[in-house]
């Protein structure tokens, strides 16, 4: 992946872990003002490189899976879990 997610995938994400900003910043380490900041605006995620990075990290971490886009448009799923139940 190689981190450029747009701020409606970070809030799907988000959406499907049922995580605050608060929750995100812990997990990533970036600031919930920050992250505030970032989600304010609509498009690919803006700041730093090594933000975008770390957000994408922490959200990959918790199970999510980035689609990109490639004909039917770019989302976010959960990864499948391996292994038997």
């Amino acid at each position: 992946m190689d981190h450029a997610i747009s701020v409606r995938q970070m809030k799907a994400a988000r959406a499907l872990l049922a995580w605050s900003q608060g929750d995100l910043a812990t997990a990533s380490g970036i600031s919930e003002p920050t992250i505030g900041r970032l989600e304010a605006e609509d498009g690919p995620v803006g700041g730093r490189a090594e933000t975008g990075a770390a957000l994408v990290a922490a959200l990959e971490k918790a199970g999510v899976e980035f689609i990109p886009e490639n004909g039917g448009g770019a989302g976010v799923r959960m990864k499948k879990r391996s292994g038997k139940r």
